[in-house]
């Protein structure tokens, strides 16, 4: 009786520290995870609170459930960059476009072909323009003279500053800076895409440009 006692009690106290096991596994996990949590909450929270700097056109779009649906960004991961597909157009036409009632897409920003850069979607929210990525990226449409997609000087100029300058303000290096590309395998920006070297000349340019 005393061994059967003793072998009932032993495996009571196995279980008990079985499951003594899961819980601190459990409760690493969840701190883990909550750290995590936390970090990308205070990400998006400070760069609702960021200052736009004199060089951007801080241009809002109204809140329309579709060109802007006013959603939160979960974190920033990446800076996606596209191109606008539509040669010869300017930024002002294409921020004019995205409230539109005919739209449904959007971008935070968009740099002109004169170098300009307007703001269109606050950099908490998430814009219409990265597919399945929208929940975590920033994304920059870019205006270029012709089919081939090139973008003039200064055009090229302005966005390795906003590039640089969006890196800082979310922590990020410069191998988080991607094209549309890479996500969906659509062609955009379309020279970056068919010019692999222009591509990384370009990343090299805005960690150039961190460097100063």
């Amino acid at each position: 009786m005393k061994n059967k006692k003793y072998k009932r009690n032993r495996r009571k106290k196995n279980k008990q520290w079985i499951i003594a096991f899961i819980i601190i596994i459990v409760l690493i996990i969840a701190g883990i995870w909550g750290k995590g949590f936390w970090k990308d909450r205070l990400q998006v929270q400070n760069l609702g609170k960021t200052k736009t700097p004199e060089w951007i056109d801080k241009q809002i779009i109204e809140n329309d459930g579709t060109s802007r649906n006013g959603k939160k960004l979960s974190r920033v991961k990446d800076i996606v960059i596209h191109y606008v597909g539509n040669p010869g157009s300017t930024a002002q036409g294409n921020h004019d476009f995205y409230v539109s009632p005919q739209s449904n897409v959007s971008s935070h920003f968009i740099v002109g072909l004169k170098g300009e850069i307007i703001q269109c979607i606050p950099l908490d929210e998430m814009s219409a323009a990265s597919n399945w990525r929208n929940n975590d990226t920033i994304s920059i449409e870019v205006c270029h003279p012709d089919d081939g997609g090139k973008f003039n000087k200064k055009t090229y100029q302005s966005l390795v500053k906003l590039t640089a300058w969006l890196l800082e303000r979310c922590g990020l290096k410069e191998k988080h800076i991607i094209r549309h590309y890479d996500i969906t395998g659509k062609e955009c920006p379309r020279y970056y895409v068919r010019n692999e070297d222009k591509w990384e000349e370009f990343k090299d340019d805005v960690k150039k440009y961190r460097e100063k």
